[in-house]
């Protein structure tokens, strides 16, 4: 399989869950201005979306969306997902608000927003946060090991310190907890950002 990604894009956290998983795969930069791969393809010919993440299957088909795709990854490589009748349940329940709340409020940071808007992201960022920060009992958001969902809430984790939006101390204690994992140290210096 071949995931396609951009540095510290959202894609970050499904490169590290393959890394994490062990995974066999390739991987190619996609250039999210001009929509060129890092080989010079026209990546809107894997995906007419024209965004990251795009995971090709061996299969031939093609993922896209990071919900989409990070769920298909703990359906593969079930030590990402989380075990009982409602553990699938929980972890789509936890990816979709990072992406759907925390990830669109990004937006005027990602897209120069006025002064204005980037404070009021700012606020409403850090009270998405605390939702996390103050469920937060164990390591991780599901227990003493990380899953798919830890992994996107790191990538925000990332932005947020980017654009100075203040972080929980427990949310912060799980930043570095995540950064300090070898295939998320491995992925991070593959992608350029250590």
């Amino acid at each position: 399989m071949k995931l396609y990604y951009s540095p510290l894009a959202c894609s970050l956290a499904d490169h590290i869950a393959l890394e994490e998983a062990g995974a066999a795969f390739e991987r190619e930069t996609v250039n999210l201005k001009t929509k060129r791969t890092g080989s010079g393809d026209d990546f809107t010919t894997v995906t007419r979306k024209g965004y990251v993440p795009a995971l090709v299957l061996d299969s031939g088909e093609t993922l896209t969306e990071n919900v989409a795709v990070l769920d298909w990854i703990a359906a593969q490589y079930p030590a990402l997902g989380v075990e009982g009748p409602m553990g699938r349940t929980r972890v789509l329940e936890a990816l979709t608000y990072v992406s759907t709340e925390i990830h669109r409020s990004f937006k005027p940071m990602w897209h120069q927003g006025s002064d204005a808007e980037m404070a009021k992201a700012r606020t409403t960022i850090a009270a998405q946060l605390d939702l996390f920060a103050n469920g937060l009992k164990t390591d991780y958001l599901f227990g003493e090991k990380p899953s798919v969902a830890d992994f996107y809430l790191f990538v925000m984790l990332l932005w947020a310190a980017r654009f100075q939006v203040p972080v929980p101390a427990p949310l912060e204690a799980l930043r570095a907890r995540i950064a300090a994992r070898p295939a998320v140290r491995i992925t991070m210096k593959r992608e350029g950002l250590v």
